[in-house]
């Protein structure tokens, strides 16, 4: 049976160790989060984000629109809200509704209170290489590797989905880490063919179940960052039961990437507003 990559437990370790920094840095944090419709995934994230700001004593603000609120309407309201002296932080809950341009939006957040490393200037510091700054699932990725003492160089790693929040900088980073990577979807033909061939695997695209057993080899360390809600119950994209068989380390979902990705979130304000003060 596989090793969990147990992201509950390294989380609290870096909360405490956030909680003393902010206590003694004096940081008078808040975190303003922007929700566009009713997406349940997306409230379970802002629950959890909620009690972790609430923890650390850091101010919390939810905005809340209907989904019928046109890119324009939303842009201002990013606009006013990121302005706020009082707002250290301010995150727009993805996804957004398909009829909003969610580049735009992003890109009228202030970089210095941009801790999810979305607005254009701070995308393009970490594609150019900068990795002072992680987004923040990519950033509990590398922790958890680390943590774990898991190398990544020479490995051949399958990145399942491109998307902005995972895959596309997850594969960014594990090139850079010298390993040789694939970058894969759900469209992807003869999916298991580039699975099992794979030393690791990351995977963040939201479709229960995609990974199965027989698609891994013995060995393989899996990282599952896709989240979905299937039966009123967050999932992920690998079929645990049969994959942790097989793995060596494997996340667990709920309480593997997730945890971390709002710890990382949470240490990526504090990295902001340290720098500012």
């Amino acid at each position: 049976m596989a090793k969990i990559l147990d992201g509950k437990k390294l989380t609290r370790k870096i909360l405490e160790e956030l909680k003393e920094k902010i206590k003694s840095s004096n940081l008078k944090l808040k975190l303003a989060i922007i929700f566009v419709g009713e997406n349940p995934a997306s409230q379970a994230f802002i629950n959890q984000k909620e009690k972790v700001c609430r923890a650390l004593g850091i101010g919390f603000e939810l905005h809340r629109y209907p989904e019928t609120i046109k890119t324009e309407g939303l842009v201002q309201a990013v606009k006013g809200i990121s302005a706020n002296p009082q707002v250290s932080g301010v995150i727009i809950q993805l996804p957004l509704p398909v009829h909003i341009d969610s580049q735009v939006v992003l890109g009228n957040i202030l970089p210095e209170k941009d801790p999810d490393v979305l607005t254009p200037r701070n995308s393009a510091k970490f594609y150019s290489g900068d990795f002072s700054l992680l987004l923040p699932t990519l950033a509990g990725i590398v922790r958890l590797l680390e943590e774990y003492k898991i190398k990544v160089k020479g490995k051949n790693a399958v990145v399942v989905g491109a998307g902005k929040l995972v895959g596309r900088p997850a594969a960014f980073w594990l090139i850079s880490q010298e390993a040789t990577v694939t970058v894969v979807n759900v469209f992807t033909k003869k999916l298991a063919d580039f699975t099992k061939k794979a030393d690791l695997i990351i995977s963040g695209v939201g479709k229960p179940g995609l990974i199965k057993g027989i698609m891994v080899k013995k060995g393989v360390v899996i990282v599952d960052a896709g989240t979905s809600v299937k039966k009123k119950e967050i999932v992920g994209d690998v079929d645990f039961k049969s994959v942790s068989k097989k793995a060596s380390f494997i996340t667990p979902v709920p309480g593997g990437v997730g945890p971390m990705t709002v710890a990382m979130l949470l240490e990526n304000l504090v990295k902001l507003n340290i720098k500012i003060k």
